[in-house]
């Protein structure tokens, strides 16, 4: 998947240098080394190239890191989070950068990773919204979604995501409209944020020369009053770090009205209102909750040209679902493999040991 964990990655990567070049496998590397991809690596592509600290995106990116790799992009170093990637053989994927001294660290965001995503979708409860706390259900499940026999690691497990104010502040853009520019207002709950997101969010930026987006996210409960079942999968806050990664979008509404009142308009001095293809499903009272942007003249309906929905993703991971949970089950067994390997490496003499394990 591409989430906010991924951004996250990417924003602490490009403040290390000058120019960030990501490398994005395919789906059939992701499937040999990981397991069956979520999205596809053209939708992967376009994701990532749409994260607003990413300056080049090379397609096709081979697993295992190498310095010819490296220098074949003029790349001075590659940074990768504080867990471990291994190959399908359980080999550290950068060993050769790490030993040329050619590698850097940054922190993994705690809270999220494509497996707990894939373990909500599966379950569906509604544990993960902001405003519940954790049935007995979501708890085992997060004790045991594609737990190995061997026991649990730090990094394919399960925890909960915290929002704090830093993080906002890490990924806002801080900027304010100015003069000249059009304020484009757009309002959905933008869960999982998908290649579908991006599509409508790249023409809306093209609808103005200066174009300032404004994406309003509706509250947990408000989107699971319309869009029922678990929704949404991500909360609130997640949401609001997903949208906020994106470079057509300048600021966010966290926990927007549903309806687009004239408050709302008059307050941000909107000039422009923009919906999708989706069906546009009435407000609790049954008004449309675009009436007054339509009375001002000022909505519009845009066609992504995409048909993705989080729905379609959903059932992506439901079709396959067997596939995923043996993948996570996998994925940490190799895992610990790796880290008991380690372990008994460290713990032996100096001289006994093998210098390359």
């Amino acid at each position: 998947m591409v989430h906010y964990g991924h951004s996250n990655q990417l924003r602490q990567a490009r403040a290390m240098g000058d120019y960030l070049i990501v490398g994005v496998h395919t789906d059939e590397e992701i499937a040999k080394h990981k397991g069956p991809p979520v999205f596809t690596q053209e939708e992967r592509y376009k994701m990532v190239q749409a994260i607003k600290w990413v300056d080049e995106v090379v397609p096709a990116a081979p697993y295992v890191i190498t310095l010819e790799t490296l220098d074949k992009y003029n790349c001075d170093f590659c940074v990768h989070g504080n867990d471990i990637t291994l190959t399908v053989d359980g080999r550290d994927t950068y060993e050769e950068v790490k030993q040329a001294g050619r590698y850097r660290e940054c922190k993994r965001t705690q809270g999220v990773s494509t497996t707990d995503l894939v373990g909500r979708m599966l379950l569906v409860t509604k544990a993960h919204h902001s405003s519940q706390e954790m049935s007995s259900e979501y708890r085992e499940y997060a004790d045991s979604f594609g737990k190995c026999p061997g026991g649990r690691n730090p990094w394919t497990g399960v925890s909960q995501f915290l929002q704090t104010s830093q993080k906002i502040i890490q990924f806002a853009s801080g900027k304010e409209p100015q003069p000249g520019e059009t304020v484009i207002y757009v309002a959905g709950a933008f869960d999982l944020f998908h290649i579908g997101h991006v599509d409508f969010l790249e023409k809306v930026h093209r609808l103005a020369e200066r174009p300032y987006i404004i994406a309003g996210l509706h509250f947990d409960q408000e989107v699971n009053h319309y869009k029922g079942k678990n929704y949404p999968i991500m909360n609130l806050h997640e949401r609001t770090l997903s949208v906020l990664a994106c470079r057509y979008v300048s600021e966010v509404v966290i926990g927007a009205p549903y309806a687009v009142t004239a408050e709302l308009l008059s307050h941000f001095k909107v000039d422009l209102v923009c919906h999708g293809k989706t069906e546009i499903i009435p407000d609790r009272d049954g008004s449309d909750p675009y009436q007054e942007p339509k009375r001002r003249g000022i909505f519009r309906q845009i066609d992504s040209g995409s048909n993705l929905t989080t729905d379609l993703i959903v059932q992506r991971i439901i079709t396959n679902r067997l596939e995923y949970e043996a993948r996570n089950q996998k994925k940490e067994a190799k895992e610990l493999a790796f880290l008991e390997a380690a372990r008994q490496q460290a713990a032996q003499p100096l001289g006994e040991r093998d210098g390359d394990f």
